[in-house]
């Protein structure tokens, strides 16, 4: 055994498998579901906030479904991954001198730091998925903040580490099978990788059905499984969001402006007006996602309907009076596609109130939450 090997088993006191050679091949992996998180994550993110420069398409319909769908999985994934990275590293990170020289003081703060960001992602991000929120912070704008602090901090912990890494890439994985001093067996560094990759895959196969259809079986874990009324879950229900009167009242307008003209309809006299259909998928931010037929009126039909679309975004607004989600703002792309609209019925019956009756926006390409449910006003922004 040599003499890295066995610094190495003494450290460790029951395994050679921990050191470089685990921790740079599990390290490239979760590096790459990192970047794969924090990229879906930024698009997301900008969909919701987009600034001046951003463009998303409305096509293909089920695009915002992947990315969001790859975000959660790739987040999942990480989880086992980070465990088996940490365990591998463990000894090392408690050896002396805890600072020493400027670049191994560089090297172990950036270790803390992105230990404790991704740790802070991981761990807020999963019960996001769960809907739990036991903290004050707002989540979304703490989440992404913290993002660019775990990419930062891993970008300078690989430009330290990387001579290491090479190194740990470079030598044979396994050296001849060892025993200790009691006989005992060292676990050896192909089953830990073995047990590190079946792990990801089974955390990804767990979540992975609320987003793809034909794994849904598998998503044992996923708190989404596509029950719900008229086949779809439901993140918001109308007694939730305080609704229920306003939605039920006889006396119900729909508001729609566009310039100086304004026009207020029924919901039977939009059930008047020529109805669409469109096979579009509810793709929501915590990863689960859905398609269903939706029913109703085409948005530009209905605005030109009030008056000439001069072109310009939309904005939405809910019967809801709180909620950072009571409104939203289509993008003129998405207000002229043939597929968005003021959404009456669901799979073939009339919307469900925990759906968004008497009527909802729905448009390609968008997440729930901007989907606005509880429709009292549409105007077209100047």
């Amino acid at each position: 055994m040599s003499v890295r090997e066995t610094d190495t088993a003494k450290l460790g006191h029951v395994s050679t498998a921990r050191g470089p050679e685990v921790a740079s091949r599990v390290g490239i992996v979760l590096g790459v579901a990192i970047l794969i998180c924090f990229c879906t994550g930024l698009l997301s993110h900008w969909i919701q906030h987009p600034p001046s420069w951003f463009w998303w398409p409305a096509h293909p319909v089920w695009l915002y479904r992947v990315t969001q769908g790859a975000h959660v999985i790739s987040g999942v994934a990480a989880i086992p991954l980070l465990l088996v990275k940490l365990w591998a590293v463990y000894p090392k990170l408690f050896q002396r001198p805890l600072i020493g020289s400027p670049l191994r003081a560089l090297e172990r703060g950036s270790i803390a730091l992105l230990v404790g960001a991704i740790l802070f992602e991981l761990v807020t991000g999963l019960l996001n998925i769960a809907q739990y929120y036991p903290w004050k912070f707002f989540f979304p704008t703490a989440h992404y903040a913290m993002a660019f602090v775990a990419v930062g901090a891993l970008a300078v912990h690989l430009a330290v580490k990387l001579p290491v890494i090479r190194d740990a890439l470079s030598r044979p994985l396994e050296l001849a099978e060892s025993a200790d001093a009691g006989g005992r067996r060292h676990v050896s560094r192909r089953a830990v990788l073995t047990a590190a990759w079946v792990s990801a895959g089974a955390a990804s196969l767990v979540v992975a059905g609320q987003t793809v259809p034909f794994l849904r079986w598998a998503a044992v874990l996923a708190p989404r499984s596509g029950e719900g009324p008229q086949g779809l879950p439901v993140n918001r229900s109308a007694t939730a969001a305080g609704v229920v009167d306003r939605a039920r009242d006889l006396a119900y307008r729909l508001t729609v402006v566009v310039g100086d003209r304004r026009r207020q309809f029924t919901r039977d006299e939009l059930l008047a007006m020529p109805q669409t259909h469109a096979r579009l998928p509810i793709a929501c931010v915590e990863g689960w996602s859905a398609s269903a037929e939706w029913t109703g009126v085409r948005l530009r039909d209905l605005l030109a309907a009030v008056g000439a679309y001069p072109g310009g975004d939309v904005l939405f607004r809910s019967l809801e009076t709180s909620g950072i989600y009571r409104s939203s703002v289509l993008p003129q792309r998405h207000a002229v596609d043939a597929e968005t609209l003021v959404a009456l019925s669901l799979n073939g019956e009339t919307l469900d109130i925990d759906h968004g009756y008497p009527c909802r926006l729905i448009a390609p390409s968008r997440p729930g939450v901007l989907q606005t449910k509880w429709l009292s006003t549409i105007e077209v922004l100047p």
